[in-house]
């Protein structure tokens, strides 16, 4: 089993990656492999409504978007990180899950997923809400911890000091290697739910 965590910060072994590590040895200790993604840094661009992936299954921008769609369709679970900016996750976290999550098309269901926000203060609340929001339109089930998924700290490793938010990590981290378990043990005996042959689709002013 793997889960792919996207660390959308753009500052390297800071807050948010303190966070993560907490949940990435976790992990480890539960036999489930990790990759961690350093998203925050890159320059990634929004979706511009072209509706080219719905021909190629991709999106036209061939960056990072791309390669973290190989790297999601492959895994069981997904991660995503994110310092508070404004009450919300960094900007290009969001241009690529929007892009991420519109342009690929292989079956998300039942990856179970989980956020993780870090702040100084506040805003976390509204940031972990914003993120859990990509999980839920697919079918994807969010993983609890012993609280929101938050840590806070300022300054750089200032986090370190934020010991019942590291413990939520923690708690996060076993909670989702249960999750991922048990759902590929109900795969095996029960299969995936049943889904009805046509979406309905409607618009608010027909």
């Amino acid at each position: 089993m793997k889960v792919l965590i996207l660390n959308g910060s753009p500052r390297v072994k800071g807050n948010t990656s303190l966070a993560v590590d907490e949940i990435v040895k976790v992990l480890a200790e539960e036999g489930i492999e990790s990759e961690v993604m350093q998203i925050g840094n890159k320059v990634i661009r929004g979706c511009v409504a072209c509706e080219s992936c719905s021909e190629k299954g991709k999106c036209i921008f061939d960056d990072e978007v791309n390669k973290v769609a190989e790297k999601f369709e492959a895994a069981d679970g997904l991660i995503v990180a994110s310092p508070v900016y404004y009450a919300s996750a960094n900007a290009t976290l969001i241009a690529l899950l929007d892009r991420l999550f519109y342009s690929s098309h292989f079956d998300k269901t039942m990856k179970v997923g989980a956020s993780v926000v870090v702040a100084r203060r506040g805003g976390c609340s509204a940031t972990f809400d914003e993120l859990n929001k990509y999980f839920s339109i697919c079918g994807m089930p969010i993983v609890p911890s012993q609280y929101w998924n938050s840590v806070h700290g300022g300054g750089k490793g200032e986090a370190a000091q934020d010991l019942e938010g590291l413990q939520t990590m923690r708690t996060l981290g076993r909670n989702m290697a249960f999750l991922m378990k048990s759902i590929a043990l109900g795969k095996e005996k029960f299969g995936l739910p049943k889904t009805e042959e046509e979406h309905a689709w409607t618009n608010f002013i027909r």
